[in-house]
């Protein structure tokens, strides 16, 4: 038996399910994409799919942190609780974004980062709620050094039974360093974790050290424990990808894209395991081997080569994937110069063939990225625009018998 999307709306044409070829590799990125996005930029926002297919969303406004959910596939949602009793900075552009998941008993976790008044200063703050959202804990700062610096780019993952780890890009290691006089390439990458749905934390660990400053993280949770996919800096300054998992700390190159800049890009990939254990990995590189968005899967010591996104011309970028089962979803965002788009391909058989391209919404003015979600039983892309607001499209998951 597998899993099939079934996309159940008008405007998206039907697309039959083969490998993806023909395809170029994406223009490189313009110097708008290199800029760190506007501070006062709110669109970005947190959602995510619990195991009864409610749909919670976590968004900022006025510096303030609120949390709601649908029942109806985003159609309606519930008035906001505030999560944050006084109001704070947070971050909240594509690269910084509220972090939100729900645990198989119903605790929700939330985290994100509170923006300080000093140049590139931040908090890694976290929530919870044990009564499915009416009231949360008063938020705490996972960061644990005392020092007002980077904590910036936090991901948050759990494996649903109580276990839960954060991780986030840390200045701590390079303030230590300028004040030996030392030098020391880019940040180093920390950890939290939590045995108990996040009741309480351990004591922060150093994970890497020489990782891209500003690139976010990608956390998933495989059978084998969370699973990182960030941002490494190799040798003198070749920013490619690394993946480790987080427990055991073996950490592989996960991507040979050869891009050596002395700065950080903004842009970071994504990571998610599918049912049979394989990683799905998307991430932007401007590399002497390739530039653009590309896909692989990991499957053990194997590996796929990387396979091109996106239309060349329209800046493919800002790439996320979702996984469950077979079924693999890849969203990202162009922009063909008057209009940006929200973009999807899908894989129903794991990664192996893909869907073409298809062009979900379009929006004239500024947006977030587009997210996937993927369940049991339903998918969904969220896209906030500032002219639309938040645009839910829902897709229908449907069980089909197949000979294996």
């Amino acid at each position: 038996m597998h899993q099939a999307l079934h996309i159940a709306t008008f405007v998206l044409l039907s697309a039959s399910i083969s490998a993806l070829a023909g395809h170029g590799d994406p223009a490189a990125e313009t110097g708008d994409q290199m800029k760190a996005p506007a501070p006062k930029a709110t669109l970005a926002v947190g959602v995510t799919l619990d195991q009864n297919g409610r749909l919670w969303l976590a968004k900022i406004e006025n510096q303030q942190m609120l949390v709601s959910k649908s029942d109806d596939n985003g159609v309606s949602f519930s008035n906001p609780v505030v999560v944050t009793p006084e109001p704070e900075t947070i971050a909240g552009d594509g690269e910084n974004r509220p972090k939100i998941a729900l645990a198989q008993d119903g605790t929700v976790l939330l985290t994100w980062i509170q923006s300080l008044p000093q140049k590139y200063a931040g908090n890694v703050r976290f929530v919870r709620s044990t009564n499915a959202g009416q009231t949360f804990s008063g938020p705490i700062t996972l960061n644990d050094d005392g020092r007002v610096t980077s904590h910036r780019f936090d991901s948050l993952a759990i494996d649903g039974a109580g276990k839960v780890v954060v991780a986030w890009l840390d200045g701590r290691d390079q303030d230590a360093a300028k004040e030996k006089s030392e030098t020391f390439k880019g940040a180093s990458m920390y950890t939290a974790q939590s045995r108990d749905n996040g009741a309480s934390f351990e004591a922060n660990h150093r994970f890497q050290q020489h990782v891209c400053e500003c690139c976010r993280i990608g956390l998933t949770w495989t059978k084998e424990g969370p699973v990182a996919f960030w941002r490494n800096i190799f040798g003198t300054n070749t920013r490619d990808f690394a993946i480790a998992n987080v427990d055991t700390g073996e950490i592989r190159r996960a991507t040979d894209d050869q891009w050596r800049i002395d700065a950080c890009p903004h842009n970071g990939g994504d990571i998610a395991v599918d049912g049979r254990g394989q990683l799905h990995l998307v991430w932007f590189t401007n590399g002497q081997a390739r530039q653009g968005i590309f896909y692989k899967r990991i499957d053990g010591d194997w590996e796929s080569q990387p396979m091109p996104i996106g239309d060349p011309s329209a800046q493919p970028n800002n790439i996320s994937v979702a996984a469950e089962g077979k079924t693999v979803l890849i969203t990202w965002r162009e922009f063909d110069g008057h209009f940006y788009s929200a973009q999807l391909m899908y894989s129903n058989d794991g990664g192996t063939s893909w869907s073409a391209p298809q062009r979900l919404m379009e929006s004239s003015g500024a947006t977030d990225f587009p997210l996937p979600l993927i369940n049991k039983r339903k998918a969904m892309v969220v896209w906030n625009t500032a002219i639309e607001g938040l645009r839910v499209l829902r897709f229908d998951r449907e069980l089909s018998v197949s000979a294996r």
